[in-house]
């Protein structure tokens, strides 16, 4: 993980000061509402449906033990409303349908950050200065500006990496933060970095994703692609460059940057991201691009060009933990062990299956701790968890975990002959769900229960799908599937992305949900990034269920078989079409409107 310097951290300190003065003068009546609130924004601090809620930034979704223990601290002491705040809500809630709103809770969101629902403001001086103490904060989290990068949750130790992305990441990171031109986009601004031959961030989905390539000389470099996003108008990102000398990566995003700034929609908030702006002139930004790029480099000397002392620098804060003993072997007494209970144990099998990765260093594993399970919203974490995850985290990967875009946490430094103890260790915490990329594995925003945007509720939605397909055998013979929820076209749950979506709309003051079918993140598993297209009329939240169980009944009658292997969702959607399967839906649709 990345080290923080004494600047580092006097910085974060310093900010979480600032902050606290910001809140008194507020409470004093110095700063007005309108005033206070772009500087609680600016920190991370929002006001939702029905109390505040913090979001911190978790860059490149790495996180230490003792910061998963400061944030069970912050969700155990400090994520608890004042009562008449949630006796209101409750109420609220109940008129719905939801009779639960859990508190002291963390909530890992797809933008591998964490959220917390319920602060009141007039503790949020205390959050901000307890999170420094382990070099945490809000900054860029909200407004716009540039947004907290994100990375491959296998950074740094997938067998398949060209080049970790965390150190670009972390400079990045660094360049970005409090720049004065970078404050005051027309929107938010979203980078997503990708060091891998599989993108798994997914990088075309981003205002501008990078992936690390080598040129025919080998050299290092970054295909540059700008202009992706979902929301209203679900967008892939346009290749703007092949390759780009590592170095001037910053020039280069600085370029886009500044067309963006002089060029984009500032007077329509809905056509404001510069997907819109890449769309709308094709060519004529990409010459502005590279245009601007030449001035900064040829008139301006290039002022962001990383220089190798630095980028040796970063690098060398991502080097394997020093917990890790990097030659040991995989023990050949454990590894018969693992695979003698695994053939007792079907459960531990799946796991093996479904949660563990192979790792660049022959004897260690990738180990992805679901969040995934009845009566607990996807990427949820209550404080109890939290620690329970540090524990294991300190236990079984060198004190290091990663947050994952898909809600779940990654343990990246496993040993391979831990993998049995670690499994008995997360079965008895609840975390050992073998569901990573099954229909359960799901994502999910907050929804209507909490986000005052949403037009419906994602959770109850969520719950629903999750209690209905809790058999195992089930879930694995339907195969890999993504399924993603939002509660509104802003497209948090990134519904657009989805083997199958779920958009909660609003029509007549009621919840309604549209369904979507192949979309894809960008991922092995799923093909290029494409948006899933809209299938048949909106469904009520009582028929969503049917209609996804309508969905994957029509899919069993439609896969084909090739020996052992079966045609997974996704493929059968692209072989026969939209189609059968909207048939299928619209069946649920008309059943439903004819016993009304």
């Amino acid at each position: 993980m990345y080290r923080y310097t004494e600047f580092d951290r006097a910085f974060v300190a310093s900010r979480a000061a600032q902050f606290r003065n910001q809140i008194e003068r507020w409470q004093n009546g110095q700063l007005s509402e309108d005033e206070f609130r772009p500087l609680r924004l600016q920190n991370g601090w929002y006001v939702q449906r029905h109390a505040p809620m913090l979001r911190v930034a978790v860059p490149y979704g790495e996180l230490s033990s003792a910061q998963l223990r400061v944030l069970a601290r912050v969700a155990r002491e400090y994520d608890e409303p004042e009562a008449e705040v949630y006796r209101h809500a409750l109420e609220t809630q109940r008129a719905l349908g939801t009779l639960r709103l859990p508190t002291h809770h963390a909530h890992f969101t797809t933008r591998t950050n964490v959220q917390f629902n319920w602060i009141p403001l007039a503790k949020a001086a205390d959050v901000m200065d307890l999170l420094a103490t382990v070099n945490m904060h809000g900054i860029q989290t909200s407004g716009n500006c540039i947004r907290n990068i994100s990375c491959d949750e296998r950074a740094g130790v997938a067998p398949d990496e060209i080049a970790d992305p965390r150190p670009f990441a972390e400079i990045m990171r660094q360049w970005t933060t409090l720049h004065p031109e970078f404050a005051f986009l027309p929107r938010k601004f979203k980078i997503a970095i990708m060091g891998a031959a599989e993108d798994r961030a997914a990088t075309d989905w981003h205002d501008v994703g990078l992936c690390l390539v080598r040129n025919q000389d080998g050299e290092l470099g970054f295909r540059v692609s700008v202009g992706g996003g979902m929301g209203r108008t679900p967008l892939i990102a346009t290749v703007l460059r092949e390759f780009l000398p590592w170095r001037h990566i910053m020039n280069y995003i600085e370029a886009v940057v500044r067309v963006y700034n002089q060029y984009g929609r500032r007077d329509n908030k809905f056509k404001a991201r510069i997907k819109i702006l890449v769309k709308a002139e094709g060519q004529r930004f990409i010459d502005a691009v590279e245009d601007e790029f030449r001035q900064i480099v040829d008139y301006d000397g290039g002022p962001h060009t990383i220089p190798q002392a630095e980028f040796e620098r970063v690098s060398a804060c991502f080097v394997e933990p020093e917990k890790l003993d990097t030659v040991r072997v995989v023990d050949k007494d454990a590894a018969a062990a693992l695979e003698a209970a695994a053939a007792r144990m079907p459960q531990l099998a799946r796991w093996l299956e479904r949660n563990v990765a192979p790792h660049k260093i022959a004897a260690l594993r990738i180990v992805t701790l679901s969040f995934k399970r009845p009566l607990q919203a996807p990427g949820d974490a209550s404080a109890g968890q939290l620690e329970r995850v540090a524990d294991l985290v300190d236990r079984f990967s060198a004190g290091e975990a990663r947050v994952t875009h898909t809600q779940n946490i990654v343990l990246p430094w496993v040993h391979a002959d831990d993998l049995l103890e670690l499994w008995q260790a997360a079965s008895a915490v609840g975390l050992a769900s073998a569901n990573v990329h099954l229909l359960t594995d799901m994502i999910a925003c907050p929804g209507g229960d909490f986000c005052a945007l949403a037009n419906a509720r994602s959770l109850p939605i969520a719950q629903s799908i999750m209690e209905r397909y809790q058999d195992l055998d089930e879930l694995n013979d339907i195969g890999e599937i993504d399924l993603h929820i939002s509660g509104c076209i802003n497209s948090c749950g990134h519904h657009h992305s989805g083997h199958i979506g779920i958009l909660g709309v609003d029509k007549d003051g009621e919840e309604w949900y549209q369904i979507t079918l192949g979309g894809s993140d960008g991922s092995a598993r799923s093909g290029d990034a494409r948006p899933g297209k809209v299938i048949g009329p909106s469904f009520s939240a009582e028929e969503v269920p049917e209609a996804i169980d309508a969905l994957l009944r029509a899919y069993h009658v439609l896969r084909e078989r090739s020996g052992e292997r079966c045609e997974t969702f996704i493929e059968t959607v692209r072989r026969v079409g939209l189609e059968p399967f909207k048939a299928a839906a619209n069946a649920v649709r008309a059943t439903a409107e004819s016993m009304a």
